[in-house]
């Protein structure tokens, strides 16, 4: 019980220091910010708290199959920090700053092709904005997207090449995927690979349809302003963490499907081999 609430009250402080580390790095940042961080903090805290103390998970999934939410939180940590770097590069420069600015500059230009994910971005912003907005989140969206394909290239290696999940003993899918149904109807095998291929190609096509779906709406309400820092930051990485983590889901439960696969298929041929004995 003391191990599972340290564990627990450890991925709390984890989460409530990436809420807040754009306020943290960012000088200047007013008390109603910093009112609403603090909010924020404590919520998400709460709540990954309560859900790794209790036994069985209830929203968390792959909660018991590491290091799938390991990777996801990395990636989105980095991402902030990063990007939190990189902003108070333009307060307070140093060479940290200047390096992972100059490399967000290079990565942000590298993808910066037509019809790319970043060059939408870009696109989206409004037609006054300024040539250093337009540098800041071409830099921000090139930082993130590279950290978005890492973590993607990591989990793959981990899936194809390490095995995962069944490299960490048994797995269980109705443990590790609360928000699954089972009885919702029909075979599970189908609705996994089904639901899986949904996620992959969602995560696929949003980093395209989020500023396209933005700049229309544009028109009926007020656009989103990326002057912010603290705004820049969190809405780079959301639009950079958010397919990720659904690709990801997808490739997981691609996997899951393809584990259940290979076990009723050997079932079936131990079945098999009975009769015929």
């Amino acid at each position: 019980m003391i191990g599972k609430f340290a564990s627990a009250f450890t991925r709390a402080l984890l989460v409530a220091l990436l809420m807040a580390t754009p306020a943290l790095f960012l000088p200047n940042v007013s008390t109603d910010a910093i009112h609403i961080v603090i909010l924020f903090s404590l919520f998400a805290s709460i709540l990954v708290f309560i859900e790794y103390l209790s036994t069985y998970p209830s929203i968390i999934e792959f909660r018991y199959a590491a290091p799938f939410n390991r990777l996801r939180f990395l990636a989105i940590f980095f991402c902030v920090l990063t990007l939190s770097i990189i902003a108070r590069g333009q307060y307070e420069p140093n060479a940290l700053t200047s390096f992972l600015g100059s490399l967000g500059v290079v990565v942000g230009d590298w993808i910066d092709f037509p019809y790319s994910p970043v060059r939408l971005m870009v696109i989206m912003l409004p037609d006054n904005a300024s040539p250093t907005l337009v540098l800041a989140v071409r830099t921000a969206s090139g930082m993130a997207y590279l950290i978005s394909m890492i973590t993607l290239a990591v989990f793959f290696f981990y899936v194809r090449i390490l095995g995962w999940p069944a490299r960490n003993g048994a797995f269980n899918v109705w443990v590790n995927l609360p928000l699954f149904d089972p009885t919702a109807g029909g075979d599970v095998l189908p609705r996994l690979q089904r639901d899986g291929r949904l996620n992959i190609a969602l995560g696929f096509l949003m980093p395209f349809l989020i500023p396209a779906v933005v700049q229309m709406m544009s028109d009926l309400i007020n656009p989103i302003y990326l002057d912010d820092p603290m705004t820049l930051i969190w809405t780079i990485s959301a639009w950079a963490f958010i397919p990720a983590s659904l690709i990801m889901r997808g490739m997981a439960m691609g996997r899951v499907a393809e584990m259940i696969d290979e076990n009723r298929r050997r079932a079936y041929a131990a079945a098999q081999a009975m009769q015929t004995v």
